[in-house]
């Protein structure tokens, strides 16, 4: 795929390195939060859950570039990255206070829903070690240059972290691009994470700030509101909601590549919330001009749907990457993000022989 050529593997030491905050998740399991007596820990954060499922599932060679606050809590989320086997020598461990005054460790707390219930975040990460990263803080040079990385991958969340991360990213993005590293942004928009910086607004200027660095380009679709997230003008006599999906999504896609054209790839998961836990599941990625669609998946039963989007999103990396193939790409993205949500927690617990079952059309039946 010519389109989007990357770097030989040999000489490179990581197939994909991610930036983003690692968060400590505690679960209530069937209880809400707010009435919850114990929870379950699981770590998690968007952009390292991308560099997790291509470990864990895909088997390529991943790092995350973050930063911990140096006490139990940074501790006990270093042991669960260490059992997802994603490399954590860029890591930067920054000293403790005693008391979380200057530095803490995120926290999300979510909750399934079920029926016309919801699931719920909510999430504490103020203060934290690797909101307060600036620029300067990460030898890119070494990572990109010394070391050789064929992928980078971060996005929105972490964007909207602080008024210092998107300087960070933009910094990553810029020495990426001058090894040949293939750059990635999820688009990810969040009005909370935004909400004390600036709102939508500020999320669409940092947005179309990073957005030229970009090759691929991840989220836009039902779940991702166009407007906020890039701020572009899309009339709506162009974008009609009772459009085929394949033709609203090529027409947004237009809109965006003719605004960017460095885009190589634009791609998204399509869900349509019929109940908490039965959604209808699909995907979408545009290239060069061509739009594909995975096999659609009507009435998906879901576990836990969060890590829907960034299980898409290593299958797709995955496909990209190793296939040099779009169609499998997207079929790849589709079937990993539908198996990351029939377990709990963030992260993936899917096999490469599960997707590719699913990719192949095999069904649910016992495995013996």
């Amino acid at each position: 795929m010519s389109e989007l050529s990357t770097r030989p593997r040999e000489e490179c030491r990581y197939d994909l390195v991610s930036l983003g905050e690692i968060m400590l998740r505690l679960d209530p399991g069937d209880m809400r939060i707010h009435t919850a007596r114990s929870f379950r820990a699981w770590e998690g954060g968007g952009e390292y859950n991308v560099a997790r499922g291509l470990r864990r599932c895909f088997g390529l060679r991943t790092a995350v570039v973050t930063a911990l606050a140096d006490n139990e809590v940074g501790r006990l989320i270093e042991d669960l990255i260490f059992q997802g086997d994603v490399g954590t020598e860029h890591v930067s461990w920054v000293p403790y206070d005693g008391c979380g005054r200057t530095v803490r460790n995120g926290l999300n707390f979510t909750e399934r829903g079920f029926g016309v219930r919801g699931a719920l975040g909510m999430s504490d990460r103020g203060h934290t070690a690797a909101s307060q990263m600036r620029r300067g803080d990460v030898d890119w040079d070494h990572i990109f240059g010394d070391l050789g990385a064929r992928w980078f991958h971060t996005g929105g969340i972490y964007a909207g972290l602080s008024e210092t991360t998107p300087d960070v990213i933009e910094e990553a993005m810029a020495a990426a691009k001058r090894y040949g590293t293939i750059v990635s942004y999820d688009l990810n928009y969040r009005p909370s994470l935004w909400q004390s910086y600036g709102g939508m607004a500020r999320a669409q200027e940092v947005n179309r700030r990073l957005a030229p660095h970009v090759d691929v380009m991840l989220g836009l679709g039902k779940e991702e509101d166009f407007t906020a997230a890039l701020g572009l003008e899309v009339p709506h006599t162009d974008i009609c909601p009772s459009a085929p999906e394949v033709e609203n999504f090529a027409k947004m896609v237009a809109k965006v590549s003719a605004e960017y054209p460095n885009l190589k790839v634009v791609a998204t998961t399509l869900r349509t919330v019929r109940t908490a836990l039965v959604n209808d599941w699909s995907a979408l990625a545009w290239l060069d001009g061509d739009v594909f669609q995975s096999v659609p998946r009507p009435g998906l039963d879901i576990l836990d749907r969060v890590g829907g989007g960034d299980g898409f999103a290593a299958g797709l990396i995955y496909g990209l990457l190793e296939k040099a193939d779009i169609r499998a790409a997207v079929e790849y993205g589709a079937a990993h993000g539908a198996l990351a949500m029939t377990t709990p927690g963030d992260t993936s617990m899917a096999t490469l022989a599960e997707v590719e079952a699913l990719v192949n059309g095999v069904g649910a039946r016992v495995q013996r």
